[in-house]
């Protein structure tokens, strides 16, 4: 084998073993990352285990403090038991106090309202035995005198409770009398007064002059009279009686016819107004009816020439046969033309 053969070999082991050495370098580096890998592990696993073991000394601490609380719970549970009962004792008790109340003729509320802040169980027992002592010594009592006065006291209280309809009954009517006596007040002087402006306007269109009023017999509007002054023209009478049965018909003619504008009517009836009237007078009537008219129909009764020249239609009863009455009406204009 010559030198230059051993030559390459040696350079092919070089190659050989520097290509074997190259895979136990990468391989110690990958155990040392390894390495370093468990140790973080390791360090993991061991603050795994202390907080494990923390949290079973924890829960084992629960579990004594749920033991201890399940413990109480029990003694809580008997309390409220207990608590239950008593309460159902107490209600009893109340309710059977309440019906000896009841039976006694007592209220609660009102029996608490009334019973003072410093009363104690004590010394309400020993006022009931120092009461029931005093009865004792009372001896034998009328038990039928209980009866009696819950009888009158019945009696009483509906005796009260009628006073007190009446009474109330009584003021209403009295509050209602004096509303309607204050407007019967205010309606009379408001229509004594529009009569009486009427009565002073009408009566010397009717008389051709002189003067009439209304005047008040008295202070009290609901007591009081009215007297009516009449003066015809060229006369002083003091007083209504001295007028003459024509001037008395047209003065209360004036006063009709004033109340009559005040509240007017679709129709006003006249019954034989003209009688005591004279010719004059009756013309005057007739005028006034006939200015009237406007806003009334007049129907009157007469026989007065004067005063049937004046209406607009006559009608009158005939009897052109024995026994039988016919119904006769003539128009004034109608009959007016028919004679021109």
């Amino acid at each position: 084998m010559t030198l230059k053969s051993v030559s390459l070999r040696i350079a092919e082991l070089e190659e050989s073993r520097e290509m074997l050495l190259e895979p136990d370098e990468l391989a110690g580096e990958e155990l040392e990352e390894l390495l370093h890998q468990r140790e973080q592990q390791e360090g993991r696993l061991n603050a795994t285990k202390q907080q494990a073991q923390g949290l079973a000394e924890q829960l084992r601490n629960d579990e004594l403090a749920r033991q201890q609380h399940e413990r109480n719970l029990e003694q809580s549970r008997e309390q409220l038991q207990q608590r239950r009962m008593d309460a159902q004792a107490l209600a009893l008790k109340a309710a059977t106090q309440d019906e000896q109340l009841a039976e006694l003729g007592h209220n609660v509320e009102t029996l608490t309202e009334q019973l003072p802040q410093e009363a104690t169980e004590t010394r309400w027992q020993e006022r009931l035995e120092s009461t029931t002592d005093k009865i004792r010594r009372l001896g034998a009592i009328n038990l039928a005198a209980i009866e009696e006065y819950d009888q009158q006291a019945e009696r009483r209280n509906y005796l009260e409770a009628q006073h007190a309809e009446l009474t109330e009954a009584l003021e209403t009517l009295e509050r209602a009398i004096k509303r309607i006596d204050q407007e019967t007040r205010v309606r009379f002087r408001e229509t004594f007064d529009q009569v009486n402006t009427g009565l002073q306007t009408l009566f010397p269109r009717v008389f051709g002059g002189g003067a009439a009023w209304l005047t008040l017999t008295g202070d009290d509007l609901l007591e009081t009279g009215v007297a009516i002054m009449a003066r015809p023209p060229g006369k002083k009478n003091s007083t209504i009686h001295l007028l003459s049965g024509g001037e008395k018909a047209l003065t209360a003619l004036s006063l009709v016819f004033a109340i009559f504008q005040l509240n007017p009517a679709p129709f006003c009836m006249l019954d034989e107004v003209d009688a005591p009237l004279d010719d004059a007078n009756v013309g005057r009537y007739a005028r006034l009816v006939k200015e009237m008219s406007e806003n009334v129909q007049f129907i009157y009764i007469t026989h007065n020439k004067i005063a049937m020249e004046a209406a607009e239609r006559l009608m009158g009863v005939t009897m052109q046969e024995p026994g039988v009455s016919r119904l006769v009406s003539v128009g004034i204009e109608e009959a007016a033309a028919l004679v021109d």
